[in-house]
């Protein structure tokens, strides 16, 4: 009788460290997998939901999440205004769904430069705050991890007597870009 239990009791423990060590497992690989998921993959599952708060060091802006690139994301904000976000000026982001969806390989290649080109090409006069601070004015070269841009009051077009300065601005400080209301 004394053996049946001794032997239950074995048995007992060796199921114990089996699951324990199954368990541990499992956590190992989830945290793996958590440790694979990138910004991109996280806001796209956003895309559409509800808003999203966005914080810089200095501001916020809220609202849907429309589009994700690589290191970009357009948030359509108050008066259906879309700002493009540089994600890596994101101090952080507040209520983004918990999801992920894998970008395709057209999306993990439209990076922030080409989504600034294409905001470039109709030559609309912008809001840009790089590094907290605002600019207005019009886009005039997109490098590969610069932009070049004409500052001049918003209502004015871009011509050379209404320029008041020319900005290098690196990607790195670019927080968001707007384009001016009508």
């Amino acid at each position: 009788m004394r053996w049946d239990r001794l032997f239950e009791d074995l048995d007992a423990q060796v199921e114990s460290d089996v699951i324990r060590q199954r368990e541990a497992e499992v956590a190992d690989r989830t945290r793996h997998e958590r440790a694979q998921i990138d910004i991109q993959s996280r806001l796209l599952a956003s895309v559409g939901t509800s808003p999203v708060t966005v914080r810089f060091v200095s501001r916020s802006l809220t609202g849907v999440v429309r589009d994700v690139g690589p290191d970009w994301m357009l948030l359509e904000t108050a008066g259906r205004r879309s700002a493009l976000v540089a994600t890596a000026a994101v101090a952080s982001i507040v209520g983004a769904a918990r999801g992920v969806v894998e970008p395709s390989v057209v999306a993990r290649r439209f990076g922030l430069g080409s989504a600034l080109r294409a905001v470039s090409r109709d030559r609309s006069a912008v809001e840009l705050v790089a590094a907290g601070v605002p600019l207005v004015g019009t886009i005039d070269v997109v490098g590969s991890d610069h932009l070049e841009m004409a500052e001049h009051a918003p209502d004015m077009p871009r011509r050379a007597r209404n320029v008041t300065a020319v900005h290098v601005v690196p990607f790195r400080a670019i927080e968001w870009v707007r384009r001016v209301r009508p």
